[in-house]
């Protein structure tokens, strides 16, 4: 890399206040590295260079959208600065969503890439040149490079833009593509780990090493949503080779199974150290990236071990008739209870408000789709095996396994949460009850300073709010128990030392058995919600949960040796179950993407193909069982849901890479 006068000199420069012409460096197209930014001109210091790789990867959390900067010092042909910049786009693969930001320094050009099928209008990347030319000029490079990226954010909402989405058409026909390729591979090999794939490491020499760190955490995170969606699988497979050939049969798979699980929950509990407030330094970033990296590839090894055992144990292709009569038979049963679902669904939206059951409103829909994309499944099975082609309806038969399956757990959160949100009401009105004794208790206690006055001011603010809302159609129980909770925390203080220690310790106790109540009602909910939808959700999401979970087993671990520290565990893991829902809740709603006209939001959709995109059944069911998956959900692969990580350029000739490009646009600055 060349290296560049200051500022002022490239200004003086930039006016022809220097009598010595400089040399313009023509730069030939070139290739992209692993992150957003290239900088053959020199023109940012690695700080700013951070900074705008870090907002680019942002944006792409954001929307879906990928924006890469070129800076170089001049192009090959400046009368042509479109052929330029839209010569890297189609050399480097790049697909509809992703655009290229071209800055030629010393020839003073910039042009803005874009595939015409893309979320971004000609006149909406018109404004964005406009808006960053003024920093150009004044040669703040970072500065254009960040009010291009807020210029998409803003075009695009945060969500991936209106029009951003595929319209549902070219999705169906897209996934339908795709399955059928991949029926056709299957059929003439089950898939195998390629050899002398380079795996993760961190010794010196390591390929994670020629990574910025940027990059690196971004693959840990792709890593964490794809073994999480192996586990996944994986334990639902398990559960269905054990009911089919008996838990003995299945043993040696359990074991990996268990392995891969604490793995994958060590690689999360990193992954949320990374996540929280406490800085961390650039060598621990590193660190503990690669090791979230070795987990997860740890953790799929070992699923891959013994998937030659477990592949022959299906052998769907040998019993096709019978475990197709098998899921047939399921489909009846989870078909039957969809009105049972849409009945208590209706029942409870006349108790409780519309947010209280947000993770349950769309599931009769959702267990619909999963339904209707079995039919079709079970439907191709039965042609298939009619044809002999035993391969063809083994794919056919678990696809449509999967998809009843999830039909049915999208039904059974339904009541799980309406027993939930009872238990809340019930443990409300029983706090209440306490709250009001713990009120004239501290009537009696002196009170020189006014602050026992207060405290029960404030605790009588709260209980009469409760009071209200639990008389509301519109209830919210488990937000009034917390509420609740809190209030209960600070008259304790108040109150505390007029107890014996016997009714404290059964104060604790009751506390601490509501609070794990609600936190185990939190971390189920989130549950339900992020499997059923897991080709949408992110890392984000994912590590909450596990976090969450991993709180509530100490919670309860120590319920009884420690009830202060289960109390702190038991509150921990609703604060983060509750984060993995808004997580979850946000990636799905930019996976559905309104602009594309609610492209999974029920209804008829190619034979509820999209809904089994959404579930993550599709890719992950057909690429050869055990859900050793490495590339994620169809949604994935369309741009869908808000997984952390930009880059994921298609190869030259993938079908992400439609559309044509070429636009007027750029100029001088």
């Amino acid at each position: 890399m060349r290296t560049r006068w200051g500022m002022a000199v490239a200004a003086a420069l930039a006016v022809g206040l220097m009598a010595a012409p400089t040399a313009v460096w023509a730069t030939d197209p070139v290739q992209l590295g692993s992150g957003y930014v290239l900088d053959q001109a020199g023109v940012l210091d690695p700080s700013q260079e951070a900074s705008v790789q870090q907002r680019m990867s942002d944006l792409y959390s954001s929307t879906g959208v990928d924006l890469y900067v070129v800076y170089v010092d001049a192009f090959t042909n400046p009368a042509d600065r479109q052929q330029w910049a839209d010569q890297v786009a189609q050399s480097n693969g790049l697909g509809v969503t992703q655009y290229i930001l071209a800055v030629a320094v010393d020839g003073r050009q910039y042009y803005i890439s874009s595939d015409g099928a893309g979320p971004m209008s000609d006149q909406q990347l018109a404004d964005v040149e406009a808006a960053i030319k003024p920093a150009l000029t004044s040669g703040d490079y970072a500065g254009a490079a960040m009010t291009a990226a807020d210029g998409f954010q803003s075009a695009l909402g945060g969500s991936g833009g209106s029009g951003g989405g595929f319209p549902v058409a070219i999705v169906v026909v897209i996934a339908v593509v795709v399955i059928a390729a991949v029926i056709i591979w299957l059929i003439i090999r089950r898939r195998r780990k390629a050899p002398g794939a380079v795996r993760s490491g961190d010794g010196p020499g390591s390929p994670l090493d020629q990574l910025d760190t940027a990059e690196l955490a971004r693959r840990a995170s792709s890593a964490l949503v794809d073994t999480d969606d192996a586990v996944k699988t994986s334990e639902q497979e398990l559960g269905f080779a054990s009911a089919q050939f008996g838990d003995a049969a299945a043993a040696d798979f359990a074991q990996a199974l268990a392995a891969a699980k604490e793995s994958l929950n060590h690689a999360f509990t990193l992954k949320q150290q990374l996540d929280d407030s406490v800085p961390d330094t650039e060598e621990q970033t590193r660190a503990w990236n690669v090791q979230i990296l070795q987990l997860c590839e740890q953790a799929n090894a070992g699923l891959d071990e013994k998937a030659a055992a477990f592949d022959e144990l299906r052998q769907l292709e040998k019993n096709a008739p019978q475990a197709l009569a098998q899921v047939q038979q399921q489909r009846v049963t989870v078909s039957a209870a969809l009105d049972a679902a849409d009945a208590r669904l209706a029942e409870l939206s006349t108790r409780y408000a519309p947010e209280a059951l947000s993770t349950v409103a769309d599931n009769p829909a959702q267990a619909r789709e999963r339904i209707a994309f079995a039919d079709a499944q079970l439907a191709q099975a039965q042609t298939a095996i009619t044809a002999g082609d035993g391969g063809a309806a083994a794919v056919s038969i678990r696809a449509a396994e999967e998809s009843v399956a999830q039909a049915g757990l999208l039904e059974q959160a339904v009541d799980k949460l309406g027993a939930d949100l009872e238990e809340g009401e019930r443990s409300a009105t029983a706090l209440i009850a306490e709250l009001e004794g713990d009120m004239a208790a501290a009537a009696a206690l002196p009170d020189p300073d006014g602050r026992v006055a207060a405290t029960i001011a404030s605790t009588r603010a709260q209980v009469d709010a409760a009071k209200a809302g639990l008389a509301s159609t519109a209830k919210r129980p488990l937000a009034i128990l917390r509420a609740l909770e809190a209030a209960n925390a600070q008259i304790d203080g108040v109150v505390q030392g007029v107890r014996d220690a016997a009714a404290q310790a059964q104060r604790t106790q009751q506390m601490l058995g509501q609070t794990i109540m609600q936190a185990q009602a939190q971390v189920s909910a989130a549950e339900d919600y992020i499997t059923a939808r897991r080709g949408a959700v992110g890392a984000e999401a994912r590590t909450r949960l596990a976090e969450a979970g991993a709180s509530l087993v100490q919670a309860q671990q120590l319920q009884a040796s420690d009830p202060t520290q289960a109390l702190q565990q038991a509150q921990r893991a609703n604060q983060l179950a509750g984060q993995a829902i808004q997580y979850a809740q946000t990636d799905v709603g930019s996976f559905q993407n309104p602009g594309a006209g609610g492209m999974l939001g029920g209804g008829s959709n190619g034979g509820g193909m999209l809904g089994a995109v959404l579930g993550g059944i599709v890719i992950n069911s057909m690429l050869g069982g055990g859900g050793r998956s490495s590339g994620g959900s169809l949604g994935g692969m369309l741009g869908g849901g808000s997984r952390s990580g930009g880059g994921g350029r298609l190869s030259p000739g993938s079908f992400g890479g439609g559309g044509t490009r070429g636009r007027r646009g750029g100029g001088r600055f």
